[in-house]
């Protein structure tokens, strides 16, 4: 069987493999400014350099013209005069002294360095283009790269999720089977079997839903709830499961109603999320998590804080996207897909509200507002709803 690359060769190739692309990157640009640099210096003398044949030229001319006037009959100099004057327009024979004729030398220059100025202009043009180009195929193959990694680590979360309870389930099933336990012993086990089922319902529950999220469902009727009322209804049926695994939720009541246009049990799935997240990521024994609701700006709002390791303010605007998770599955400790904010935030955008990630001193505050909404308001329709 193939091993696994340990973590930090995988690191160092990663790290090689980007530098590398980024020393290419460096390289055409380079490259590409100093072919440009050459080809208008090129352009530039060779430009210059047919001036000044030209103009030697129609001195020459000038010069042979005026030799053969001079060497020409005076009654037929005039006649000769215009002959000569519709071959070489660039010359004056009009006067005395054949002489190049100083407007069309000045015309022929300027149309020269029109030439010049095109160059110098197209030039750096066609550069930008190629650079602006190469550019944009460097930023989809990242984006590649990155929906590739977060794939990778959904499956491997995936597998972890889902393989880990049902390895727990069994060795205790087999315990169960050819062991003869004593009542204790019995509810001791129950019990873990229960947190196990929890756990993968919780997890094919995500799944689900984002699978739901993605085919469009019709949706359900909804209408105004009291955001006081959701909460704490739906708290209740979390509330035991969330202290089983040591957290000590404190709830903060508005003082008056709520009115917002909401699925409460599509709420749930928000406030299900926001929960585990918290817990997820307190790593002391006793986890203590606030639960806030009120209003600002004639927004209601319920927001989640933990006092857990916190994130990284860079990491804010990634957190919500589908499969995104801090990291990489070789080395992360904390369970999950990647889906839970994801869920909250496609969720409560669908209900009409918006989630706001607050990185603090210590730990996390999660904040979702709803638009408050007049008690006789007539029930709406969400346009896509689990």
């Amino acid at each position: 069987m193939k091993s696994r690359l340990p973590r930090s060769s995988y690191t160092s190739q990663l790290w090689r493999s980007r530098w590398r692309a980024r020393i290419a990157f460096v390289v055409i640009v380079v490259f590409l400014v100093l072919q440009l640099g050459w080809w208008l210096v090129f352009q530039k003398n060779y430009i210059e350099q047919a001036m000044l044949q030209t103009t030697v030229t129609w001195t020459r001319e000038a010069q042979m013209l005026q030799m053969l006037l001079e060497k020409t009959p005076a009654q037929e100099r005039a006649k000769l005069r215009q002959s000569l004057q519709l071959e070489y327009p660039q010359l004056d024979l009009n006067a005395s002294l054949v002489q190049v004729n100083l407007e069309n030398a000045a015309a022929y220059r300027h149309k020269q360095t029109g030439y010049l100025r095109m160059f110098a202009f197209e030039g750096p043009f066609f550069v930008l283009v190629i650079l602006g180009g190469l550019w944009i195929i460097a930023l989809s193959l990242r984006s590649e790269r990155e929906l590739k990694r977060r794939q990778e680590n959904f499956l491997m979360a995936a597998t972890h999720e889902f393989r880990t309870p049902i390895t727990t389930l069994r060795l205790l099933i087999e315990t169960s089977m050819y062991r003869e336990l004593n009542r204790e012993k019995q509810l001791e086990y129950l019990s873990r079997m229960e947190l196990e089922l929890r756990r993968l319902q919780d997890s094919s529950e995500r799944v689900l839903a984002t699978a739901r999220l993605e085919q469009g469902i019709h949706p359900k009727e909804i209408g105004i709830s009291d955001l006081n009322a959701v909460v704490s209804s739906q708290l209740q049926s979390l509330q035991s499961g969330l202290e089983a695994r040591g957290a000590k939720i404190k709830l903060e009541r508005a003082d008056s109603v709520l009115p917002v246009m909401m699925d409460a049990s599509a709420f749930g799935i928000v406030l299900s999320n926001l929960l585990d997240n918290a817990v997820k990521y307190s790593q002391n024994d006793e986890k203590p998590i606030t639960i806030k609701l009120g209003v600002i700006q004639n927004q209601a709002f319920v927001s989640v804080q933990d006092q857990g390791v916190g994130i990284d303010p860079f990491e804010v605007p990634n957190i919500f996207d589908q499969f995104y998770r801090v990291g990489s599955e070789l080395t992360r400790v904390s369970r999950g897909l990647g889906l839970g904010l994801y869920l909250v935030k496609s969720i409560t955008e669908l209900m009409g509200g918006r989630v706001q990630c607050e990185p603090l001193t210590q730990g996390t505050r999660f904040t979702v507002r709803f638009p408050m909404q007049a008690q006789t308001a007539p029930a709406k329709i969400l346009q896509r709803s689990l």
